[in-house]
């Protein structure tokens, strides 16, 4: 499987819209698999898997050295790839009964999930509508983040995620040194009644699976980020409805999916990105 793909965006320079191409990265969901026993799963690129398998496998302490794994192998489905390692009896044995219990590293991404279906899993679509937004109102939106990151200006060590209405501006913020926490966060924060999910969500990282997954359980039609997505986050956003906006700058930005709700040149609407 290959650790990138070509996809068609649509370009937004300076009031223009051109079609253009990026290549994105892939994101597989990964299980870890010890003697036909699921251990985690995780969002990887799918290279050096071997490597990624042994080296998980040593850095959670599951094995002591890689002189305990007697064999290794892949197996491939549509809904990701096992990377099995069968064990040598001895450390087989240590193993009986234990169950992995995540404390939540801040990069895991899908802590707790045991199989590949729920990793790979698309929420269907009940996305509060929005009206067409235009280049500037995306921009705009991302501009009016930077000032609310209040801890990260202190410790340029955290991310946030922020919710911004038209008409409204930047209703809400949060921020977290986890991406998926800071959105998280901002996800309870709506919940408890503090902002419809009519708006734009922005993400101060880039745009991996599962916070696209986390964007359509809120209910939020458009995703703005100031980083390129994976390409199973673009093909995510599209089925689940979303319109993915990425790169986005001061002089423009990119749509990756469902360019309806972005009014201004009429190439939004006559070229939709493709997928890879």
């Amino acid at each position: 499987m290959a650790s990138s793909i070509a996809v068609s965006t649509i370009q937004v320079r300076g009031g223009a819209a051109e079609a253009a191409d990026r290549v994105v990265a892939e994101e597989v969901p990964i299980a870890i698999v010890h003697d036909a026993a699921t251990y985690a799963v995780m969002m990887a690129t799918p290279q050096d898997l071997e490597d990624f398998a042994i080296g998980f496998s040593l850095t959670e302490g599951v094995i002591a050295s890689v002189d305990e794994v007697r064999a290794f192998e892949m197996s491939e489905s549509e809904f990701g790839i096992e990377a099995r390692l069968w064990l040598h009896p001895g450390r087989a044995a240590a193993l009986t009964g234990r169950r992995r219990i995540l404390a939540g590293p801040t990069g895991c991404g899908l802590c707790g999930v045991e199989s590949l279906e729920l990793a790979a899993r698309v929420t269907p679509a009940a996305l509060a509508e929005v009206s067409p937004l235009t280049a500037e109102e995306i921009q705009a939106a991302m501009a009016a983040l930077e000032p609310a990151q209040i801890l990260g200006q202190e410790t340029r060590a955290v991310h946030a995620a922020g919710l911004w209405r038209p008409g409204e501006g930047l209703v809400l913020a949060r921020e977290d040194v986890g991406r998926h926490n800071a959105v998280d966060k901002l996800a309870g924060a709506m919940a408890r009644g503090k902002a419809r999910a009519a708006g734009v969500l922005l993400l101060t990282s880039r745009v991996s699976v599962e916070l696209v997954q986390k964007a359509a359980a809120m209910g939020v039609p458009v995703i703005a980020a100031v980083s390129a997505p994976t390409h199973l986050a673009i093909k995510t956003a599209e089925a689940a409805g979303i319109t993915l906006t990425a790169v986005v700058r001061a002089d423009g930005f990119e749509v990756f999916t469902r360019p309806e709700r972005i009014g201004g040149p009429a190439a939004f609407a006559s070229r939709p990105p493709r997928l890879g």
